[in-house]
């Protein structure tokens, strides 16, 4: 029985996807390239489909491959990236404390926790910060803080909270993240799920209103543009009506932030630009500069406080290294003023974009340096993208026909005109074949 079980699983996994790459996807990527993919696929899960090149270093705005050749980075590791590969003070942050403390666990004080929760609570407003690592944690987080506080605070009977989300979001692959995913490819396959989850349509302010008005809801959680989905920008307005919406049910509104807060969008946080407050925030990615996982949770006391000790944690939450880190990377963002870069030069951007011809390019839209176009139909949104690294820039695909253009917000404008040539020339090339 056993030996025809293995088996089996053994012809499912000859018949599953290859992840390395085909030969036209070679291109002129030569043997330590196909070294490298071919090790991935033979020992590594196939449970992602990397764009094929094959990364060994990585310095401010450019990554380099095991051949030697050099791309602009235009995905930012989704956003992790922010402040540049290998930016020299959140480095310097790293070597210095990994020499002298790098764990204790929450079970004693370290010298550096208290420190970057009050830069924190400077930084951002909140009263206190629940440190995580990663920003599926930092959901999660959020949702059980919620759930505490629906039934200690709001007084929702017992096991009988709700929380809604809208669809097309993406905040991780947990068991809970896709409990409340709108994509069959996010949760096809792994039920069943969490209860109390349902959604409502994006940037739809009438759902929203009529799924609040449930007195067991106890969530709303939103990123304020939808990034996985295809960098999908709400009316403006959304926010605010959130903001209205949420105070008016007694229902908290948590902000996804992971990936569109700390200066992405050209603001702080996206939600700054209708100028309004969530209750919770969620944040991780550029929190360290892609350096290390670092993950927060800001909220206030009335919500905080209602987790007690031994109901909620990590190992290495809140670890010196991580708090030296993610202090180094937010004064980053705030001397270099990324923020205000990042929404100059989404402008410049998106116009150089607009020229592309439609026929190829159907739609453009971002905030600062998040964007993305969707490639038409006639096209394939892969092929382009490989194409794209001919050129030396690096880009991926989302649902099939869209790509992100998301480079580390140190870039300059002579460089955002070089790149924004690489995608003209690039997307030219398909035109030509119309």
């Amino acid at each position: 029985m056993l030996s025809r079980v293995f088996t089996q699983a053994r012809q499912l996994a000859q018949s599953s996807v290859r992840t390395v790459a085909t030969a036209a996807e070679l291109g002129k990527l030569g043997e330590p390239s196909k070294r490298v993919f071919e090790k991935e696929d033979k020992y590594g899960a196939h449970n992602y489909h990397p764009l094929p090149v094959a990364l060994c270093k990585g310095k401010g705005v450019h990554v380099w491959d095991v051949e030697g050749n050099q791309y602009y980075d235009f995905l930012s590791a989704y956003s992790a990236v922010n402040q540049g590969h290998c930016h020299p003070k959140i480095i310097e942050a790293l070597k210095g404390q990994a020499e002298v403390l790098t764990l204790t666990s929450r079970a004693f004080y370290s010298n550096l926790l208290g420190e970057y929760e009050e830069f924190m609570h400077n930084l951002f407003g909140y009263d206190k910060v629940l440190p995580m690592n990663t920003g599926v944690e930092g959901g999660e987080t959020a949702c059980k803080l919620a759930r505490r506080w629906g039934y200690d605070v709001k007084g929702i009977p017992k096991n009988e909270a709700k929380i809604v989300f809208a669809a097309g979001n993406f905040w991780g692959r947990t068991l809970a993240a896709i409990s409340s995913s709108s994509d069959p490819d996010c949760y096809g396959g792994f039920g069943p799920f969490m209860p109390g989850f349902s959604t409502i349509p994006y940037n739809d302010v009438s759902a929203l209103q009529a799924a609040l008005k449930d007195p067991k809801v106890c969530a709303f959680m939103v990123e304020p543009i939808q990034g996985e989905a295809g960098v999908v920008v709400p009316d403006p307005g959304y926010l605010k009506a959130i903001r209205d919406t949420c105070t008016k049910n007694n229902v908290l509104w948590i902000a996804d932030e992971v990936q569109t807060g700390l200066a992405r969008t050209g603001r702080r946080l996206c939600v700054d630009y209708e100028e309004v407050r969530p209750d919770l925030v969620v944040l991780g990615k550029a929190l360290s500069g892609g350096v290390y996982p670092v993950s927060a949770v800001l909220a206030d006391d009335e919500v905080m406080l209602t987790i007690k000790p031994g109901e909620h944690g990590s190992t290495y939450g809140g670890n010196p290294v991580a708090c030296k880190i993610a202090m180094a990377a937010l004064q980053v963002l705030e001397e270099e003023n990324l923020a205000e870069n990042a929404f100059k030069l989404g402008e410049v951007l998106r116009n150089e974009l607009r020229k592309l011809p439609t026929d190829v390019v159907s739609i453009v839209r971002g905030k600062g340096l998040l964007n993305a176009i969707v490639i038409n139909e006639k096209f394939s949104a892969w092929d382009v993208c490989v194409k794209l690294r001919d050129n030396g820039l690096l880009a991926k695909p989302t649902h099939g026909d869209i790509i992100r253009f998301a480079p580390p917000l140190i870039i300059n404008e002579k460089q955002i005109m070089e790149c924004a040539e690489i995608i003209s020339s690039t997307i030219m090339d398909f035109a030509k074949t119309l």
